[in-house]
């Protein structure tokens, strides 16, 4: 099956001349201009590749990228304007493979994918996550807690699932329910939903929901998930 490519890019010419290329250069190709767009794209299929412009209505393509990056392995190639260095190192800093200035040539950008794509071949197959007590599948989307199924609903998969991905790194609230559902959320808003559904999974991956050994609350900051469960206190 030949590779898939998520573009995102507001500027509707700009848009449909990559398009055209990389359809041309046989690359299966979804094209949006927004990040929900996006987000709702990627909760259908993963890409093989994803190429965001940096400035995007609404969530931006920094923020787009760190959202990417909690749910998939995606290579990612960033579209920046002439002189926004700041951009590019952003961009670079927050788990881009790659970048390309605007004004580009569409065929300088099929060059692109196609190295960021050798590179990304070579990268190793998600492993389950796992500590003392406990196996996240990341591919499969199954959890065993001492060795017996956990059963959780998908919200409850997701938020563990970006937690999984990034183990000993704090995930706000706003992190964890975009993830999750999909689409932007406000830490305000997202705080009170993730603190239940932080609640209910405790009760049932936790030995004792009151002294949790894996998800662990930072206080202020957010959650994370615990590097190893000899390291985790409550």
């Amino acid at each position: 099956m030949r590779p898939s490519i998520l573009l995102v890019e507001d500027e509707t010419f700009t848009r449909e001349l990559v398009s055209v290329a990389l359809q041309g250069a046989g690359y299966r190709t979804v094209a949006v201009s927004d990040a929900k767009a996006a987000l709702r794209s990627l909760d259908r299929q993963y890409p093989d590749l994803a190429v965001l412009d940096v400035r995007l209505p609404g969530m931006n393509g920094l923020d787009l990228c760190q959202q990417i990056r909690l749910r998939a392995d995606v290579p990612i190639i960033f579209l920046t304007a002439l002189g926004d260095d700041d951009d590019i190192v952003k961009g670079l800093r927050s788990g881009g493979d790659d970048y390309l200035i605007k004004p580009f040539s569409p065929l300088v950008l099929v060059a692109h994918v196609e190295a960021v794509l050798r590179r990304a071949s070579g990268r190793s197959t998600v492993q389950p996550v796992r500590l003392p007590g406990l196996t996240i599948d990341l591919v499969q989307s199954t959890v065993e807690h001492d060795g017996h199924p956990v059963h959780l609903t998908a919200t409850e998969f997701r938020i563990l699932a970006a937690l999984a991905r990034h183990p000993g790194t704090t995930l706000t609230a706003r992190q964890l329910l975009s993830d999750a559902n999909g689409y932007y959320v406000t830490e305000p808003e997202a705080r009170p939903v993730v603190k239940v559904h932080i609640r209910n999974l405790r009760q049932k991956i936790e030995d004792d929901p009151q002294q949790p050994r894996f998800v662990m609350t930072v206080r202020g900051l957010g959650y994370m998930l615990a590097a190893a469960a000899s390291e985790a206190t409550a």
